[in-house]
């Protein structure tokens, strides 16, 4: 009995802690259709994850498959424009198929990580991606830069919305025009 109070009073302010912290989960836009969200989206800014620090050139690319996955390549260059390309296909869920603006994402079975639509312009130029732990976020766009305007009014939407906007990184874009 005094190691089941002893382990309660060391438990129940971790427990707490964790219920003060909680957050709501992040808003996501009301409805992404999914076909036109298809195609390459260049990551203007992230909250990286360890695999795309020191991205350069970065593209997310997604195509609907007829099952109804997202089949997904996420490409750049490490370090550098010249840097090593590194690939990866992860596979996308939709988990809401209400809004469709809730995936899980599958880069190791059978782990799905959030993914949220949390912004789309209306003409579907823009997207932000993130996640209900506010740890990464995507800026993405069809082109490879984005006014800075709407980038400042996406950092305001990404603050609100309960992230860190300081750890954003802006990832170096820079293409080759065909002669």
């Amino acid at each position: 009995m005094k190691k089941a109070m002893i382990m309660l009073s060391l438990v129940t302010p971790a427990l707490l802690v964790g219920c003060q912290t909680a957050r709501p989960p992040i808003e996501t836009v009301g409805y992404v259709d999914l076909e036109r969200f298809m195609g390459d989206w260049y990551v203007f800014a992230s909250i990286p994850t360890f695999i795309e620090k020191g991205a350069h050139n970065a593209v997310e690319s997604y195509r609907l498959t007829e099952e109804g996955t997202i089949e997904t390549t996420f490409s750049f260059r490490q370090g550098g424009f010249d840097g090593e390309r590194k690939r990866y296909r992860p596979t996308g869920f939709v988990r809401d198929k209400e809004s469709n603006a809730v995936w899980g994402m599958q880069f190791l079975w059978p782990i799905k990580a959030d993914y949220r639509v949390i912004y789309l312009k209306e003409d579907y130029s823009q997207t932000v991606i993130g996640r209900n732990q506010r740890d990464y976020v995507w800026v993405m766009a069809r082109t490879p830069s984005i006014p800075e305007t709407d980038y400042a009014r996406i950092k305001r939407l990404l603050k609100q919305q309960g992230y860190d906007v300081s750890q954003l990184q802006q990832v170096p874009q820079r293409w080759e025009q065909a002669s």
